[in-house]
């Protein structure tokens, strides 16, 4: 793999677990980025496969690691850690597929609302349409709002020079 690769995969990672740390660490506000309402502010960075295919491995380790960290708070286990990410990954993969960022938001919406409420669901108790309905939500909202934010200052900074 190229340098220049890496260090974009490795960077888009390293954010991914900062805006998620940012946002667990005030306990308070940790409920907000795992449990049956998921509202992580580092899912907004899920659009940049359509721009960025470093993106997809760079999310994939950032969501792994950020989930390992914060999986004191959530209490859900390996099947987190492990299926929290590989839907990310895969959410990831699918969006670099799409033609715009309007159909990129529906793969890591989707996704996360239908595969993570399951184990999610089954851990709090709360039944699954809630469940998917709180996850999805707050995945929409990130990825709609800080997500197209993101990809907007992407799009704008690597027109302007390339790395």
């Amino acid at each position: 793999m190229k340098t220049r690769y890496l260090t974009k995969a490795s960077l888009i990672a390293a954010i991914y677990i900062v805006l998620t740390l940012i946002q667990t660490l005030p306990f308070p506000l940790a409920s907000l980025t795992f449990g049956p309402i998921q509202f992580r502010l580092a899912e907004g960075l899920t659009l940049l496969p359509l721009v960025e295919s470093a993106a997809i491995p760079g999310l994939f380790v950032g969501c792994l690691i950020s989930n390992l960290l914060i999986s004191y708070y959530s209490g859900f286990g390996l099947i987190d850690i492990l299926g929290g990410s590989l839907v990310t990954l895969l959410a990831a993969y699918i969006t670099s597929k799409m033609k715009n960022k309007y159909l990129g938001m529906i793969p890591p919406v989707l996704l996360n609302g239908l595969i993570v409420s399951i184990w999610v669901s089954y851990f709090t108790k709360i039944p699954y349409i809630y469940t998917t309905l709180g996850i999805a939500g707050g995945e929409l909202a990130s990825v709609a709002v800080f997500g197209s934010i993101i990809l907007y200052v992407y799009e704008k900074s690597t027109n302007l020079k390339e790395w």
